[in-house]
């Protein structure tokens, strides 16, 4: 596979290697061939009988969940990339595999924070694949609601008795449609308990109400990304992650890897359009020889390979700060940058290499582009990050002052 040594440095285990290598056969072998599987809801994405057959695939092939060890345990983030960059080979890899978001960042999320009773209740439908999720962080820009400044969240929620009371509304929560199982994030006014909570919830809810599901340049996951109205949704007490308050803290321990499992993700769908575009300007002829022997050809697809390069060598970085233990907020804000761009540059770069094929549904290439554009906005848009990162840099020259 194209652009992957850098694992060799960061020290894969070899458990991490046995299970990423076949996650990557099953990914290529049994379902790249579903890419042109017709079953797609409205907006284009995996219909629910799709999902469930392909996971079904995955079951039968010892790969569903791969990062997650049957007694509950996680992979490192260093392994965990070895094995979410192969499943990320095809748009529908990590849909199968159940490495996908906002699944994977909410099971890490409540396997760091929930109580027992939320793993026993939550957890274990997510791990085994029945049961898709959502992440209500997100709202909408003409209600004045919280988008990437998380501060700005206006759905409220309080207490009642044994129960919290939440009311508000929700935007770009990807995969509420069809989803069994909720994360909510609202902001408590109550003495004692100021700040941003968090709450599990079943779905669907009457509460919950899905006002519509734009249809948007990404399509790889089921259910779209919906917008949201909570009305008088109530939550019993004990279904709230972790403490009252303390929702932003949670929402890091969230963030940060997630943003980073984005960046392996579609790692593999790059090294995937990669491959398809060598192959296509290796048979391709123009002015009698091969595409990949005129330089503007070859040289774009040499940048590629030196992209991917980079990207994995970021990915692995990242990966081997948060498994010292540290958050890695500045970490994880720096490689959603630097790979958001440089996975743009290679999809753009393989589009134009295969010209009209490179537009067409014919290959995953043209899809890879339009995943990738989004990703550039999702978790944080790249302009956010490096606003971030310059706080910090400002924050660090004061200090030496």
């Amino acid at each position: 596979m194209t652009g992957t040594a850098q694992h060799e440095f960061f020290g894969v285990t070899e458990r991490a290697r046995e299970i990423g290598d076949k996650v990557e056969r099953f990914v290529r072998e049994k379902i790249a061939p579903y890419e042109s599987d017709k079953r797609r809801d409205h907006h284009g994405g995996p219909t629910e009988e799709l999902l469930h057959e392909m996971r079904g695939l995955a079951r039968e092939a010892g790969v569903m969940t791969p990062h997650i060890m049957e007694d509950g345990s996680h992979l490192s983030q260093v392994d965990t990339a070895y094995v979410l960059i192969r499943s990320g080979l095809s748009p529908l890899g990590p849909l199968a595999c159940n490495t996908m978001a906002p699944d994977e960042g909410n099971m890490y999320l409540l396997g760091h924070v929930g109580s027992d009773f939320l793993k026993e209740r939550f957890l274990g439908q997510l791990v085994s694949g029945d049961a898709r999720s959502a992440f209500f962080m997100t709202e909408p820009a003409d209600w004045g609601g919280a988008g990437s400044d998380p501060s700005m969240m206006k759905t409220i929620c309080r207490r009642d008795g044994n129960h919290w009371v939440v009311n508000g509304r929700k935007t770009f929560i990807t995969g509420a449609q069809g989803a069994r199982v909720g994360i909510i994030m609202a902001r408590s006014e109550e003495e004692g308990a100021e700040g941003a909570c968090m709450f599990l919830v079943d779905l669907p809810d009457p509460a919950i109400r899905i006002d519509e599901v734009p249809n948007t340049i990404d399509n790889s996951m089921p259910g779209g990304h919906a917008t949201i109205t909570i009305d008088n949704l109530r939550v019993p007490a004990d279904q709230m992650l972790g403490e009252a308050g303390e929702g932003f803290k949670y929402a890091q321990v969230r963030l940060s890897p997630a943003r980073l499992s984005h960046c392996m993700r579609w790692l593999g769908a790059c090294i995937r359009a990669q491959e398809i575009a060598v192959d296509y300007a290796c048979r391709r002829e123009a002015f009698r020889k091969q595409l990949i022997d005129h330089e503007g050809v070859g040289f774009m697809l040499a940048q590629n390979w030196i992209d991917l390069k980079q990207a994995e060598l970021m990915v692995y970085w990242c990966a081997s700060v948060l498994d010292t233990g540290d958050l890695g907020t500045t970490e994880s804000s720096m490689t959603k940058v630097a790979v958001a761009d440089l996975l743009m540059r290679i999809a753009d770069n393989c589009v134009q290499v295969m010209g009209g094929t490179g537009v067409t549904d014919r290959t995953i290439v043209e899809q890879v582009f339009r995943e990738i554009r989004a990703f550039r906005i999702y978790d944080g848009p790249t302009e956010v990050h490096k606003w971030s990162l310059a706080k910090k840099l400002k924050k660090a020259w004061k200090a030496e002052q």
